[in-house]
């Protein structure tokens, strides 16, 4: 029998150490690649104040035993009630870059994510949205990796896995119970540290990111992966 749902917590924090573990059979060439993915994202053009300091790209895919299988691309729907600042628009992303989504890596580090979920979740009926998101500090504007404030995402569970963080200082990452009452908070600072979420049990937000000292700019790069039942996060439906 397994266990009722109330009995996961409803969130773990991993160290990089975890992650990087499950990563072993890949190559530091592998991930560098990887991580170096992010410095080929596109600004994210429906920020509600014109602003530029994020980046983004977006795809959708379903795991199964062959692997990563990329969905048709289309656009990336929340509704005004998960997301009143940037919910209600069709938001069209870039997507992966094909090299990307085609690498073992990425694969492995889904399924490393998926073991590890605060909660049961078929994936055999699931979707897995993949986020690469670059947030840009500089003297003249801070970054906000969640303009939205304190939130949730509307979906099932969502990982949140540091992959580069350099020349800023803040971005601490919170959480809320439903009341909106302090759960936890951590700063990530290694590459692949990771934090996820029962994101229909929890809020969450993350603070402003700036350029730490006499640096011209400095970046937060995540990658977010969500795991939400298939059609409810897709092109076609709100999540």
């Amino acid at each position: 029998m397994s266990e009722p749902y109330e009995s996961y917590e409803p969130y773990v924090h991993l160290p990089a150490a975890e992650i990087l573990e499950s990563l072993a059979e890949h190559t530091e060439t592998e991930i560098k690649q990887l991580r170096g993915s992010w410095d080929g994202l596109q600004v994210d053009r429906y920020m509600k104040d014109g602003a530029s300091y994020r980046q983004r790209r977006y795809s959708e895919f379903h795991l199964t035993d062959a692997g990563l299988v990329r969905a048709p691309h289309g656009t990336f729907r929340q509704s005004l009630e998960v997301n009143p600042l940037h919910g209600g628009v069709a938001r069209e992303f870039d997507p992966i870059e094909q090299e990307v989504a085609d690498s073992p890596l990425l694969e492995t580090v889904v399924r490393t994510l998926l073991e590890r979920l605060p909660g049961r979740f078929d994936i055999s009926t699931g979707a897995v949205g993949i986020h690469q998101i670059r947030i840009i500090a500089s003297h003249d504007a801070e970054g906000l990796p969640a303009p939205e404030g304190v939130h949730e995402d509307g979906h099932h569970f969502v990982a949140q896995v540091l992959m580069r963080r350099e020349n800023v200082e803040g971005g601490v990452s919170r959480l809320y119970d439903r009341e909106r009452a302090p759960l936890f908070r951590t700063l990530l600072t290694e590459p692949f540290e990771t934090v996820i979420i029962d994101d229909r049990r929890v809020f969450h937000g993350v603070s402003a990111v700036e350029v730490a000292g006499d640096m011209p700019v400095g970046v937060r790069d995540m990658m977010l992966v969500d795991f939400f039942p298939r059609g409810a996060g897709s092109a076609e439906a709100q999540a």
